[in-house]
């Protein structure tokens, strides 16, 4: 048993020397005719599994072929007493495509190759066994220039071993040694042989995977130009497809290419599909996209706001009625998802609808049939459902405000429609598309100003692509000159209402500015800075004036009128009217002090001390 320790070169070289030693002088002589030294003999067997190790080691380290057989050569020679060693691999047609021996490197093939005597080497590779010869100059198998060549001449006789080397039936090379014999040594040729074609099957198996290896790089780098060639030719019909398929879809941002990627590949299932985002983002382009993506294109496109309606009337606008189903029913009518058979049906803000209209419409969904409102009979249709929310239904799912079932109904394919503040770089863009629109409509010819564009890119848009549509549109109105500038903008003039929004805007689109605006506090009390929204433009102390001068004086109700309005508490002149609007704020938001900060203009901080100040008791649900 080998000890679990790894073997030196010289420490290799040196277990071949004494089992060379064993084997070339068993009568004890030594060459010079001096008495033998005493060394401890070693193993022939022990040497031979050594130097499988050994070669084992080297064939499975990360090198170049050529590299790594001539390292086994090398190795080989510290094993056996040999003169020559050479591996040689055929290429297909038989040829040797690689030929390395001791002291290989790079342009030294032909060297090597000059050593391999073409008629054993024939006869090897033809009879796929091994090759042995004590004295090639008398083997029938080397001609007198191959005996030359190995150096074989009357005086010099050279024996000669060659192996092949395999990989299932084929032979794909061989490996050869030969050495001279001095008329004393003793060579073990059988255990020579068996040695050497362990070491060409360790040889065969890692040609093969060096082969693998390199046909499927090969494979993969063609397939990849190819793809790319492919990719390169179809970059401008797709760009230009999108641009007649994908119709007010605009803009080139890293989000919304992936968006429209993702749509590409939905728009080829049956699947039913949930587009997620905040109001303004575009959800119904989104959603008319997918329809004419989609195999449903040549069907119709129904479109349903859910938020829009009541319960009663949503119902007969979704599954229809029967004449004299209820009054003012003077006929029978389609309902939208018979109208949208073998189409698609867009339920915008889905989120909206009554738990008791859910169950109905989950029925549809599943099974695809109704019936019509004071109807009996059961109509089937092929519908594909997109629908849109604003809203959190993982929320009202946990609070049992929309069921389970019908989220996971409509969750299949879920969506997420990016805000404009998270595609910045779109804003450019879209601000020329909407300007042109203008233009067009209006006979003008308005431009944008170097500064104007910097001022939207500025800006927090919580409305989004609808806000920056209607800021484009009252900015061009209103402009005097040719091109629009930074001063023509509402939130120049400090007319922006919008910007009461920022403040609900998310982290990521928000940057703090110094405008300092008092909260719950007495006359004499030390004003207290809060947070605000991206200012753009707008920033400075003189912002909070104007907005402050257009909301109403505070009194009973002015939260009601203006629940938004930052202000409604710090112009309070009484505590008892502040604690009436907190109170109030309070019972319209459940209790619940985030959104009653919301409703305020406040931050949750705030609300916080307004309600200790007044020692307002929290109600638990």
């Amino acid at each position: 048993m080998i000890e679990d320790k790894t073997l030196t070169s010289s420490s290799a070289r040196d277990s071949g020397a004494q089992a060379g030693a064993h084997a070339a002088f068993p009568s004890g002589a030594h060459a010079n005719g001096h008495p033998p030294v005493q060394v401890p003999l070693v193993a022939l067997s022990d040497v031979a599994l050594t130097g499988i190790y050994e070669i084992s080691k080297i064939l499975t380290a990360p090198n170049r072929l050529e590299t790594t057989l001539a390292s086994v050569v090398n190795l080989l020679s510290s094993f056996m007493q040999m003169r020559h060693g050479v591996i040689s691999l055929l290429a297909d047609d038989g040829i040797p495509d690689i030929t390395v021996g001791v002291g290989w490197n790079e342009g030294t093939d032909q060297r090597y190759r000059a050593r391999l005597p073409e008629k054993a080497i024939g006869q090897v590779v033809a009879t796929a066994v091994p090759l042995v010869a004590e004295n090639v100059a008398s083997h029938p198998a080397f001609s007198p220039a191959d005996a030359m060549a190995l150096g074989a001449t009357d005086e010099v006789r050279v024996s000669f071993i060659g192996v092949p080397i395999r990989v299932g039936g084929r032979v794909i090379g061989t490996l050869t040694i030969d050495r001279v014999w001095d008329g004393r040594s003793v060579f073990r040729l059988d255990s020579d042989v068996r040695f050497l074609t362990m070491v060409a099957n360790l040889i065969a198996q890692t040609v093969q995977l060096h082969r693998v290896v390199t046909r499927d790089r090969e494979r993969l780098m063609a397939e990849s130009g190819r793809l790319q060639k492919e990719l390169s030719a179809l970059k401008p019909a797709v760009r230009e497809r999108r641009k007649v398929l994908v119709d007010g879809i605009i803009g080139e941002s890293p989000e919304l290419r992936q968006l429209l990627d993702k749509i590409t590949i939905v728009a080829k299932s049956h699947s039913p599909v949930l587009l997620r985002g905040e109001s303004g983002t575009g959800k119904e382009l989104i959603a008319k996209a997918i329809h004419e993506l989609s195999s449903r294109a040549k069907g119709p496109f129904i479109k349903v706001n859910c938020a829009a309606l009541p319960e009663s009337v949503l119902e007969s606008e979704l599954f229809g009625h029967e004449k004299g189903a209820f009054t003012g029913a003077v006929g029978a009518r389609k309902g939208r998802f018979e109208l949208a058979d073998k189409g698609t049906l867009f339920l915008d803000e889905i989120g909206e609808i009554s738990p008791a209209f859910q169950a109905k419409l989950l029925r549809v969904l599943q099974e695809q049939e109704f019936e019509r409102v004071g109807g009996s009979q059961t109509i089937k249709v092929n519908v594909r459902v997109v629908a849109a929310t604003n809203k959190n239904l993982e929320e009202a799912v946990s609070k049992n405000e929309f069921r389970a079932d019908l989220y996971y109904r409509i969750t299949v394919i879920p969506i997420l429609v990016p805000s404009l503040r998270d595609r910045r770089s779109d804003i450019p863009l879209l601000a020329g598309e909407f300007l042109g629109r203008f233009n067009k409509e209006n006979a003008r010819e308005l431009s944008f100003g170097r500064d104007a564009l910097d001022v939207l890119m500025a800006c927090g848009f919580p409305g989004n692509v609808r806000e920056l549509e209607n800021c484009v549109q009252r900015t061009a109105t209103l402009a005097q000159g040719a091109a629009i500038s930074a001063s023509d903008f509402a939130c120049a003039q400090n007319e922006c209402l919008s910007a009461l929004l920022w403040k609900s805007s998310p982290p990521a689109s928000r940057r703090p500015i110094d405008i300092p605006l008092p909260v719950v506090a007495r006359p004499s009390a030390r004003p207290e800075p809060v947070e605000t929204g991206e200012a753009g433009p707008m920033s400075g102390p003189q912002h909070a004036a104007p907005l402050a001068a257009a909301m109403p004086s505070p009194g009973a109700g002015a939260v009601a009128r203006l629940p938004a309005a930052p202000a409604a508490l710090s112009g309070a002149a009484d505590e008892a009217g502040e604690r009436e609007r907190l109170v109030d704020a309070m019972e319209r938001a459940g209790w619940v002090q985030a959104k009653a900060a919301r409703l305020l203009g406040l931050t949750p901080r705030q609300i916080g001390y307004a309600l200790k100040k007044h020692d307002i008791e929290i109600k638990r649900f």
